[in-house]
């Protein structure tokens, strides 16, 4: 299930305009599923505002769930998708129910406030809040590194020649959280993720519009994901 809590004018080019839509919809969309269909794991994606993320906040205090915070600033465009005022407000509110957080390496810079290696970075993130972080990729890095507090685990991640791009990180964040909601543990889950966001690239919409087009995942393997352009 899938609880909006904004919209987006986009294409494979840019974003055009983001509007976050008011907090009472989306508390009101998250009690209908924990009222009625039930959660057993549940991801964040682009939350856009600091108002946002403190009903998100709010909603999973009072029902506790296994939480993977990913935290979206920037599309893959460039475009902001967070307020830099609720960059502070993730932080403090959302990052200590996260069960893990999961930046690419900008956003781990961004939430560990400042620059360093990835194992730093991941250790403040950690020491901010989180109980585990998975930052995704890296420069010339072949692997994602997992963090849970104790514990640097290395995720291989396989190398795929692909510009099908749009949509990896919430590919990778929605299996982590699918993984955790099966019970897999933490490590496992990661490397699935790894996993099937490789092969989502692999697969992915080549020929949609003129940047990056949208990973396709599930699809049947060897299945040719070239779209004719007009």
């Amino acid at each position: 299930m899938t609880a909006i809590v904004g919209v987006t004018a986009q294409n494979t080019k840019a974003v055009l305009a983001t509007y976050a839509l008011p907090v009472w919809v989306i508390t009101a969309q998250l009690e209908a599923v924990y009222d009625d269909i039930g959660v057993d794991a549940a991801k964040t994606g682009a939350l856009l505002s600091a108002d946002v993320i403190a009903a998100v906040a709010d909603s999973n205090g009072r029902h506790p769930t296994p939480l993977v915070v990913n935290p979206v600033l920037r599309a893959s465009t460039g475009a902001a998708l967070l307020d830099p005022e609720a960059v502070e407000v993730l932080i403090t509110s959302l990052l200590p129910l996260a069960t893990v957080v999961t930046p690419n390496l900008a956003e781990a810079r961004s939430v560990a406030g400042g620059d360093a290696d990835r194992r730093t970075l991941a250790e403040r993130i950690v020491a901010r809040g989180a109980r585990a972080v998975l930052i995704t990729g890296g420069e010339g890095e072949g692997s994602d590194l997992l963090f849970d507090g104790a514990v640097h685990i290395e995720i291989p991640v396989a190398w795929v020649e692909g510009t099908a791009t749009h949509g990896t990180g919430c590919t990778h964040s929605a299996t982590l959280a699918a993984e955790l909601a099966l019970g897999t543990p933490l490590a496992d889950a990661a490397r699935r993720a790894a996993a099937v966001t490789a092969a989502a690239i692999a697969q992915g919409l080549v020929g949609i519009g003129e940047g990056p087009g949208p990973v396709a995942v599930g699809q049947a393997s060897g299945a040719s994901q070239r779209v004719r352009t007009r």
